[in-house]
């Protein structure tokens, strides 16, 4: 179903390590580690960069709900469940992203029900226990996707919601990534699967079309799929210093409009059995 991605394929130990380095999102701090400003300047950058994720998370709506997030990162996103009022359980393969929540929590003395290391290819929660799963940029870079995207359903309440987010392989940031790395670098035989699995993120990183997620989706217990792109900051080449390659970004996000787009946004309800 989905192109060669790389030689061998890489083992969670090495999905881990690299996150363990790189909290999601720490990147763009300025700020010492773990100050209430690192922790704001995270917040209002990620924000500005990625408004889409209010009206796509809608936390506001799950005071009271038993919500779980999937790969919690630096803990941004999973502040909001928190401020919402929402009993709010995450998991990450990384400790050091568990680390980055809980002291975030802490800071605005705030809790969550339960926040540990886990694997999303097995969550360690009863079936059917969740109002709303929700994971940001995280399933794609599991070995095992389907089997992660499986585990969030299994633990979705009949009813209940899942919101996740992967990268779309048919985009603007999959095409600059396979012309850079592969056609300009001599070796454009290799395919837009091997470049991102490379040269994005950690070692085996995935992307989906439209159609690829939404088959995902059609083979577990869920029905409402929506499945939609949407142009990213990374489509726009926001934060590049050169006016020449933002104006060609430019160029192909207005040629290929959302459909283009880097994030892929799942939504999908759980069905009643």
């Amino acid at each position: 179903m989905f192109s060669k991605k790389s030689d061998i394929p890489p083992g969670k130990n090495n999905i881990e390590a690299w996150w363990d380095c790189r909290t999601c999102g720490t990147q763009f701090a300025q700020s010492s580690k773990y100050t209430p400003s690192y922790f704001n300047e995270i917040e209002s950058i990620r924000y500005a960069l990625e408004p889409y994720i209010h009206s796509f998370a809608q936390f506001t709506r799950y005071h009271g709900k038993k919500v779980l997030e999937v790969g919690v990162g630096a803990g941004t996103d999973f502040l909001q469940w928190a401020r919402a009022g929402a009993l709010a359980y995450g998991i990450d393969l990384a400790q050091e992203s568990i680390e980055h929540a809980r002291i975030r929590l802490e800071q605005e003395k705030l809790r969550a029900v339960e926040l540990r290391k886990g694997d999303a290819e097995a969550i360690d929660f009863p079936s059917d226990f969740f109002d709303l799963v929700y994971s940001w940029g995280v399933i794609h870079h599991s070995p095992d996707t389907p089997k992660a995207l499986g585990e969030i359903v299994r633990v979705t309440k009949p009813g209940g919601e899942i919101r996740v987010m992967i990268y779309n392989r048919h985009s603007i940031t999959a095409l600059m990534v396979w012309l850079r790395r592969c056609v300009l670098a001599g070796r454009p035989w290799h395919s837009l699967s091997y470049a991102i699995a490379n040269y994005v993120e950690s070692p085996g990183t995935k992307a989906y079309t439209r159609r690829e997620a939404i088959s995902l989706l059609a083979s577990l217990p869920v029905d409402e799929i929506d499945v939609q792109s949407i142009l990213t900051w990374c489509d726009m080449a926001t934060n590049s210093r050169s006016r020449l390659l933002k104006a060609f970004h430019r160029m192909l996000c207005r040629i290929g409009g959302n459909r283009a787009g880097w994030f892929l946004l799942l939504k999908a309800k759980k069905k009643h059995t």
